[in-house]
């Protein structure tokens, strides 16, 4: 058998951390409870949600395209 699965593996196993960035600021609440900087009469709550509901999608993006087989 050949081990080059492993290698790829444990060299992009890195970028599987990347995915608890939104899911950890996500989490930390008091970090985004509050209504100022409203942005387009959106409270900051409602806006910093919205936002990384598109940037949890890019950072998900970003990990396929580093861990993908090639």
């Amino acid at each position: 058998m050949s081990d080059e699965g492993n290698g790829a593996r444990s060299a992009n196993g890195w970028a599987n951390w990347l995915l608890l960035i939104p899911f950890i600021v996500l989490l930390w609440v008091p970090f985004y409870n509050r209504a100022e900087p409203s942005f387009m009469g959106f409270p900051f709550f409602y806006w910093f949600q919205l936002l990384w509901i598109v940037l949890g999608a890019v950072v998900t993006g970003f990990v396929y395209l580093l861990t993908r087989n090639r």
